[in-house]
């Protein structure tokens, strides 16, 4: 197992880690919409928080070697499914090659924002 860490990406605020690789696969913790550089959630509506909540993944994606057009699985994570629409829109941007997917509502997600996704690629 191989551990993947970046200052592109916000770091973990709890006993976790950004991401693993294991057998060429790199598996993330779900990334919230921090911005890595202020630390502070990116904005306050969802757009915005897609936005850096996949900016986010694609600096751990590009650190493990490896990119959106090769991610197998997300899951996605919103605080309300009013949202999904918008969401979408934004996912759609960053993961063309339409990876498998769950997206579920929860009831609250860290620091109350209003999206969370983490993902599955081959590296």
């Amino acid at each position: 197992m191989q551990i993947v860490n970046t200052e592109k990406a916000p770091a973990a605020i709890g006993p976790y880690s950004q991401g693993f690789i294991v057998n060429g696969i790199l598996y993330t913790s779900g990334q919230i919409p921090v911005d890595p550089a202020t630390g502070e959630v990116a904005g306050n509506d969802i757009v915005s928080q897609a936005h850096q909540s996949c900016k986010n993944l694609g600096a751990l994606l590009a650190e493990a070697g490896s990119s959106y057009d090769k991610v197998i699985k997300t899951t996605c994570f919103l605080a309300d499914m009013g949202d999904f629409a918008a969401f979408n829109e934004v996912y759609a941007q960053y993961f063309t090659a339409k990876p498998a997917r769950s997206c579920v509502a929860v009831k609250t997600l860290p620091k109350n924002v209003l999206c969370e996704i983490e993902l599955i690629a081959e590296v």
